[in-house]
């Protein structure tokens, strides 16, 4: 059946997510566990973590549909030219940021070292800070849903994949910070085991994630020719 996507925001069920990903990783440990090592592998070679990760979401899709699926998968370099193109986007905007900054350094001469005490460095590095901190949050919160965009959905195109993106993550800000703060954390739980027990419990993040997409996709989905007989009956 053919779909399209009609964004808006999305009914975000953070618990769900959280139980459904430890479901699936209780369901399947063994595989989802080899994947995530494979995704680790990947991500070692340049510009290929992004690209990984979304490998990891198309395996874990197969895996919660019962379809075929090998942790061999996760070794798929269909969709790196939008990862690779994104990854410069974000190279991109970390410099853009940084620009003022060194500006002031410059002009301050803090750089050079001949007044490393300036009180304007100082007054301008503590604020600014604080809102280059809070620039890179605010984007990468509105930026939640383009790794499923861009693997689970096929766009290619980074601009498209990012005005959905906004849209889908309207009014979900705080409860996409939570969601993935609370994940951080419970993949960690791991470490307390001398650190190595965290390579157990890292998959937890991509398994409670992957819900999260797949709920969201699913609620900006609308099937064709269901849409045209809706709209033929008025």
């Amino acid at each position: 059946m053919k779909t399209f996507l009609a964004p808006k925001p999305i009914n975000f069920k953070l618990g769900e997510y959280i139980n459904k990903g430890v479901e699936l990783l209780k369901k399947d440990f063994g595989n989802i566990f080899v994947a995530f090592l494979l995704c680790c592998l990947m991500s070692i070679i340049p510009f290929c973590a992004a690209v990984a990760m979304g490998n990891m979401y198309k395996y874990l899709r197969k895996l919660n549909r019962n379809q075929p699926a090998s942790p061999g998968d996760i070794f798929d370099f269909k969709d790196f030219m939008p990862y690779f193109i994104l990854q410069l986007i974000i190279l991109g905007g970390f410099l853009l940021l940084y620009i003022p900054l060194i500006i002031v350094m410059v002009v301050t001469g803090s750089i050079s070292g001949r007044d490393e005490g300036n009180p304007l460095l100082l007054l301008f590095m503590i604020p600014y800070l604080f809102i280059m901190i809070a620039a890179i949050y605010y984007f990468a919160l509105k930026a939640f849903y383009i790794t499923p965009l861009i693997s689970l959905k096929g766009i290619t195109d980074i601009k498209e994949a990012w005005n959905i993106s906004k849209v889908m993550t309207k009014g979900n800000l705080l409860s996409i910070f939570l969601f993935s703060l609370i994940v951080s954390i419970l993949a960690q739980i791991g470490a307390i085991a001398c650190g190595i027990g965290v390579f157990l419990t890292l998959p937890f993040l991509y398994t409670a994630n992957y819900f999260a997409y797949e709920d969201a996709i699913q609620q900006i989905e609308h099937d064709e020719i269901i849409e045209i007989g809706s709209k033929n009956e008025f």
